[in-house]
Formats: C-alpha cells, structure tokens, sequence
C-alpha cells in the first residue's frame, strides 16, 4: 500500500490569469481616476466648478457601485478593500463610505473534495483520524476562507475537553491571488500619491503597506489563534464573554480548528425573547464589553457584525458542560447568558498615548464638552496642533445641544431638512480642516460604528449617550482622576491661561497693525467665491467680444481667418453663459 501523499493541495493561479487579473484592476482605476481628475481638477480651473459639484454625488456613487461590483467579481482582496475603505471617513466622501459599508465578503463555496484534501495536506493524516463527522455544506464561505462544523473523533474529543468544531479552510491558491491583487493595488497608491489633493491629505503607500499587513495577518490563522488567546485572557474574569478554544495540534497557518461556540446571533429578536433573553440588556452589555476592548483593555475585535457574536443561554450546568473554566453555580446565578466572540482575524491595537486620548474624547462627548472633544482630536492626531478650530468647537457644541442624548428612533423622526440645514452650516468647516486619521484609529473607527449598529438592531430604542454617559465615570476612575483632580486641573489651566493672555492680547494686536489678521466667516466666504465666479464671466465675455469683433473687421480680407476667430469666439462664449444661468440655478436639492 502507498503512502498517502500530503503535498499542499492549492492550484496556484496561472500567469494569464494573473496577468489578465493584474489589468483589470488597473483599468479600472486609471478609468476612473481620469474621471476625477477632468471633474474636479480641469473644471474648476476654467471656471465650470459648478458643473462638478452639481454632478459629484451621482458620480461618486457611480464609482462606489463599480467598485462593488468589479470586488464581487474578482473578490479576492478586493472585498477587504471595500470594507476597509469604508472606514476612511477622512479620504472618501461619505457617498462611497457609505455604498462600501454594505459590501458583503460572501462568495461561492469551493467544493468540498478540494477542501477535504486541503485540510488533509496542512494536518498531514486522514480526517476520519480525526473527526467523527465534517459537515461538507460550509457554514459560511468567503473570499479567504470557508468555514465547516465537524465531530471530533472521540479521542480527540476526551483531549479537547469538548466534541463540537469548526474548521477554518484557506481558500486554495488564495496566497497567489493575494500577491497578484497586492501588486496591483500597491501601482494604484503610486499613481495616488503623485496627485496632489490626495497626497496632501494621506499618505497612500503607507496606508496601502497597513492594509497589506492587515490582510497578511487575517489569511495566517495561527495568528488568529494567537489573538483568540490573547482576548480570552482579557476577559478571564468576565463571565459574560466566551471565547472558542483553539486545538493547536489540528491547526496550521491555513487550517484552524476551534471549539464550536455558535448559538443564537445576536440580532435575532425572536430567539432571543423565545430564550427569556432581554435584547435590551444584550444591547447595553455588548456595548459595555465592546468599549472595555477599546477603551480599557487597547485589544479589541474590529469586525464585531452580527455574524461573529453570538448569545448563549446557560443553564445551572452550562458551565461546565461549554467546556468553560467558569464555575456554572456562579454563572447560574449571576448571569442568565452570554457573549460568545467568533473570527478574530482582524483585531485592533490602541497604543497606550492613543487609548488616553480615546478617553479624553469620551469623556468629553458624554460632558457634551465640544472643546474638549476638540482637544480629544487634537490628543489622538485627527487634528494638527497649529489648526484652528474655533468654528469646529461652535459646531461641536450646537451638534450636542440638538442631538446630545436623542436615540436612534427619535433620530429618524427629525425632519431631513434640519440635517441638510446642518450640512450646509457646516460643510464648508469641516471640509477645510487638515483632518489626517492615524493608522491605528481606523479599526477603532470601524469597530465603534459597528457596534452602534448591531445595538441599534437588537434595540432600536438603544442611546449611545446613554451607553456612554455612565462608562465616562468608569474611564475616569480608570483614568486615576476624580471630580477634585478634574476641578484642580481646570484651575491650573485657567491659570495657565490668564498667564499667557497679556501675550496673546500683544500678538493680537501686532498682527492687526501688521495687516495679518483674518477674520473667518463663511458666509463671506461664499460672497467673496460667488464675487469671483462674476469676475472669471466678465473675463470671458470680453474675449468674446474682441474675438468676435475682429472675426468681423476680418470678413473682408480673409474668409477663413474670420470663421476661425468666430468658432473660437463661442468657447468663452459658452462659458460666460452657460457658468451665469447653472450658478442661478444652484446646487441641486
């Protein structure tokens, strides 16, 4: 009898495929980087910037669709990508955030012979050496990896402490189309980077080498394992959270099998009722737990959607009977349930300056303190240090005033009309703002949003004011301050300031008699460019009028000299007329 040949069974991409893949990908971003180069660079040089913010939203949302469809088709990275960038609040127009967001990394399963031979090639022996049973229909498929439930052999199973797994699969030859789509993105962020509205704003080679190392870590599950630890042990203590156990001996970078902790996902109400569970009290406990990631422990899960949490009824055995190392008496009696974490491939770190600067944000927003948020976003790097943030704070604060402590039902019953008042209020500010996202704030930035999401989903009638109002006094205490050090400080600062204010007064007034000082107020702003605008028609009416006039002085000698001046003539023609009725007819609604 042979031996049974345990080669890595992947069927790398060929090169025609490869390269044909490469292309695509690079035709589609020339395409459509050419698109935004004509409308928002070529246009408003000549005066037509009106054409371009009349049609910018249709048009980003043309690009985001495209993306969506062309990630779907070739997944891969692209889908990561997607996701990814749609945290990048800071880069991309909420148009596309907002297409990106419902991005989904669902693919057609591989058939379960190559993902047999697969798992057997990594772990090097038979399966049914190992498991009892494998499920052959994927309990989920994506485009890195698929996922099946199995029976572990029972000698496994009394090694394990427990019968029930999951296997995670790498996708085969997913390794090659990582490298390929790589490739092609890092060409992209060096065309990007020559392009001065965007290189001024972030720095795309390196935001490109922070994906790279994200999607390297998430496609070697011993990693992911490592993380699955890591987040156990921070939560050692809290019985409401679960984390799978990790069978080290079955699992290798591309394969890794864990306990199987599926229960009733965390946004399915009716199960939820039907178990005596309160959504209510879900919504508010996995808040609590998702802010102790960020805010306390600097470790947190950054794709928490509701496919990878997961509630657990208990029981008085159900301690025991998980396979958990909480004893089930005090489960049983302080808790009727818990969390069950799942897929830490993507996981976020906060340094410890970052994670004192989130909590100065927090405690701000819970204070309604718009400049403290401010001084928040300057702590963490969203805001340079020399920027004015004068109208920022004015807006901050009449944000809070209107919609500090309103919940998401009630936010959906303020009429549109006040929320596009606001944009306009506030547009022109924040858009003016040098805003510059640090690398390790975007996972923070994507796993809050999704947290508010999911609570607002299991609870509609759920308030992030009020979720975060009562954990600021935690942060505080964390934090080593109470309400006489906070009292203290302030004085200190007032001090501080009244200290420096004969200075600032003197550099004031220097400036004033040196002609430097400016005064910022949008609606003059907007005079001064509608002002400008006028200047730029009156300009091109009158080289109208002098090409036009000579066209006719010319008529007589020379025919053809005097029909070119007339065609020319019509360009500034076009412009001074066609600028003039668009700019009365204003932005669309």
């Amino acid at each position: 009898m042979s031996k049974p040949n345990y080669a890595v069974a992947s069927e790398p991409i060929s090169a025609r495929l490869a390269r044909a893949r490469y292309q695509r990908i690079l035709r589609f971003a020339s395409r459509h980087l050419a698109s935004i180069w004509w409308y928002e660079l070529v246009l408003p040089r000549v005066g037509l910037r009106v054409i371009a913010n009349r049609t910018r939203q249709r048009r980003l949302r043309t690009i985001a669709r495209s993306f969506q469809h062309l990630a779907l088709d070739l997944s891969g990275l692209l889908i990561k990508l997607g996701q990814f960038m749609s945290t990048r609040l800071d880069l991309l127009p909420v148009e596309i955030t907002r297409e990106l967001e419902g991005l989904q990394d669902e693919v057609p399963p591989v058939a379960f012979d190559i993902i047999r031979d697969a798992i057997e090639s990594e772990l090097r022996m038979p399966l049914a050496k190992i498991f009892s049973s494998i499920d052959p229909v994927p309990l989920a498929a994506a485009s890195l990896g698929q996922v099946h439930r199995a029976v572990l052999s029972p000698a496994e199973a009394a090694d394990a402490g427990f019968q029930n797994v999951v296997i995670k699969v790498q996708r085969p030859g997913i390794d090659a189309i990582v490298d390929v789509d790589l490739a092609a993105l890092r060409r992209v962020a060096g065309w990007l980077s020559r392009i001065s509205l965007i290189n001024r704003r972030a720095d795309v080679p390196a935001l490109m080498d922070e994906f790279a190392a994200t999607c390297r870590e998430e496609i070697d599950y011993l990693n992911e394992g490592a993380n699955a630890e890591r987040f156990s042990l921070n939560f050692a203590d809290n019985p409401r959270v679960r984390v799978p156990d990790v069978i080290w001996e079955r699992s290798t970078r591309r394969v890794l099998t864990q306990e199987d902790v599926t229960a009733i996902k965390i946004t399915d109400l009716a199960a939820l009722r039907a178990a005596g569970i309160d959504p209510a009290d879900v919504a508010n406990e996995f808040a609590a737990v998702m802010f102790d990631q960020v805010f306390l422990h600097g470790f947190f899960h950054a794709d928490p959607h509701p496919g990878n949490v997961f509630i657990e009824a208990l029981s008085a055995t159900s301690g025991s009977d998980a396979g958990s190392d909480v004893d089930s008496d005090a489960v049983a009696g302080a808790v009727s349930w818990r969390m069950n974490f799942i897929d830490f491939g993507m996981m976020g770190e906060v340094p410890a300056s970052l994670g004192k600067a989130l909590r100065i944000t927090v405690i701000a927003a819970a204070t309604r303190d718009g400049a403290g948020m401010v001084e928040g976003m300057r702590e963490i790097g969203v805001l340079l240090p020399s920027v004015d943030t004068i109208e920022l704070e004015r807006a901050l604060s009449k944000v809070f005033d209107r919609f500090g402590g309103v919940s998401f039902v009630e936010l959906q019953t303020v009429d549109p009309r006040e929320f596009r008042a606001f944009a306009t209020d506030f547009s022109e500010i924040i858009r003016a703002l040098p805003f510059q996202f640090p690398e390790n704030f975007l996972l923070v930035v994507r796993a809050i949003s999704l947290t508010s999401g999911v609570c607002s989903s299991v609870n509609p009638q759920f308030n992030i004011w009020n979720a975060i109002e009562p954990y600021s006094g935690k942060l505080i205490r964390a934090e080593g301050g109470n309400v006489v050090q906070a009292f203290l400080k302030d004085g200190l600062s007032s001090l501080g300031l009244l200290a420096r204010l004969p200075k600032r007064l003197d550099s004031v007034i220097t400036r004033a008699e040196l002609g430097q000082l400016s005064i910022r107020n949008p609606e003059l702003e907007r005079r001064t460019s509608a002002l400008a605008r006028t200047v730029r028609q009156l300009i091109s009416a009158v080289f109208f009028g002098v090409l036009f006039i000579a066209g006719i002085i010319e008529l007589e000698h020379n025919s053809v000299m005097s029909l070119w001046l007339f065609i020319i003539s019509s360009i500034p023609l076009a412009h001074a007329t066609l600028a003039g009725v668009i700019a009365r007819q204003g932005p669309l609604p």
